[in-house]
């Protein structure tokens, strides 16, 4: 006797596996979950039909409201292009701010870059501040082997004196002393 493979209940049991749905998935985002979040945002902002970028920086921003690091720095790109969003340079400072500040690379060098821009327009000694400033992030991303950063201290570096120069080192072991320790096993 054979069994007629047409019956619901095969089709059940040896049926693949099926997908949550997308409002199954972002009913469990809703609970608060960063990591869950954060992947909502990286499946809006991808390529294709689902690319949604006000959506994505929706899902970033919860994310990112729970200190996740890369969802703070990916808001903080999304800031600063402009996409889901009006271009805020001001919102991107804050963002890589936080994520730089949790040792992100990208938002570390990112920072650097804005603090470099910031101090062509400046007066004198805001200018030197913020080229301070920028070589204490570029630096420590530099640490990280972030490509590009150590070139850009490089350049960076040719327009400060050796005080700013002793400042900004300064600035980095401050930074590297408040910083959490690994625990050694």
């Amino acid at each position: 006797m054979m069994l007629s493979m047409e019956k619901s209940w095969y089709r059940k049991m040896f049926s693949p596996a099926q997908k949550p749905d997308r409002e199954e998935t972002q009913s469990t985002a809703d609970y608060e979950n960063a990591e869950v979040q954060f992947r909502m945002g990286l499946k809006f902002a991808g390529e294709g039909p689902a690319q949604d970028y006000v959506q994505a920086a929706e899902w970033y921003r919860k994310a990112a409201g729970q200190s996740h690091t890369l969802a703070q720095f990916n808001l903080g790109m999304m800031c600063a292009n402009g996409q889901g969003m009006a271009r805020d340079d001001a919102q991107s400072v804050i963002w890589f701010t936080q994520a730089a500040q949790s040792g992100d690379a990208g938002a570390q060098f990112n920072l650097g870059r804005n603090f470099h821009r910031a101090s062509f327009i400046e007066l004198p000694p805001a200018a030197t501040q913020s080229r301070i400033e920028a070589y204490k992030w570029y630096h420590l991303a530099a640490a990280q082997g972030y490509v590009g950063s150590a070139a850009a201290g490089t350049t960076l570096i040719h327009n400060m004196t050796r005080d700013d120069v002793t400042a900004g080192d300064l600035r980095v072991a401050e930074f590297e002393r408040t910083q959490p320790r690994p625990v050694q096993d």
